[in-house]
């Protein structure tokens, strides 16, 4: 058995630039990527709109938390489902690198779906902008009494809860068919993760998530937290998930649209 560190190097590929970036199949998962991404951003950030709104502005309170939570787990199991049958549903720049990290997606595949997934959220918030009158997007911030360092480990431990469910239920080869199951389950990590986090980080396990807020809003305030958690735990995730579960024999290929 070769040393688990070439277990990774042998299956991490760049891929060809034609395959990867310019087929027409490829297109189409970059497409999938950007509308579910716009889907997820445009219910989630929307529904905090929508409660800051009912509130006048108000302090965030328990009931506010579990609407967020809620939004979010039901936004984003339709966003996985909508897209899986022709990206993997990704929907997440964290989930995408720990799927590249574990070998299933190529690096350059890995990139269009980032600039996708990043460019779903910002036309979400410059909708939500323009439809609401001019509310503002509101950019992830931290807590107070909360430390970078405090939001980093947040962020870092919630997003492996998803990329390791991720994996366990979606990319996983001995997963079967389960159909709807990896969606629910992928949205349900996420809306528990808000209860766990929401109030200290905001709880983004997402830098798509983050990015477009700060770029409509521009408030780019502890923005580096909101990418630095999310792929170092997805990336330990995948990592980690890839070495110790998932057995394979000799050389097999990468996947193609899907995981």
């Amino acid at each position: 058995m070769p040393p688990i560190h070439r277990q990774l190097v042998d299956r991490v590929a760049i891929g060809r630039y034609q395959d990867e970036l310019t087929h027409p199949g490829a297109i189409k998962t970059f497409v999938a990527e950007f509308i579910s991404a716009l889907i997820f951003v445009f219910a989630g950030q929307g529904s905090g709109m929508a409660y800051g709104k009912l509130t006048d502005g108000g302090p965030p309170t328990p009931s506010g938390l579990v609407a967020a939570a809620l939004s979010h787990a039901l936004g984003l199991f339709v966003a996985v489902s909508i897209s899986a049958n022709i990206s993997g549903g990704h929907v997440n720049p964290a989930v995408t690198f720990g799927a590249f990290v574990g070998g299933n997606i190529t690096l350059l595949r890995a990139i269009g779906y980032i600039i996708a997934q990043l460019l779903g959220s910002v036309v979400a918030c410059l909708l939500l902008f323009f439809s609401t009158g001019g509310l503002t997007t509101s950019g992830f911030a931290l807590s107070e009494g909360v430390s970078v360092w405090n939001a980093l480990v947040f962020e870092i431990v919630m997003t492996f809860g998803l990329v390791y469910t991720v994996y366990a239920t979606a990319i996983d080869p001995k997963k079967g068919d389960i159909g709807i199951i990896a969606p629910l389950a992928i949205g349900l990590i996420v809306g528990a993760n808000i209860l766990a986090g929401g109030a200290f980080t905001g709880a983004s396990m997402n830098p798509a998530v983050a990015f477009g807020p700060a770029v409509v809003s521009l408030d780019f305030g502890c923005h580096w937290i909101y990418w630095a958690g999310p792929l170092i735990g997805g990336g330990i995730a995948g990592a980690l998930y890839e070495l110790v579960f998932i057995t394979r024999t000799g050389h097999e290929p990468l996947p193609g649209s899907d995981f």
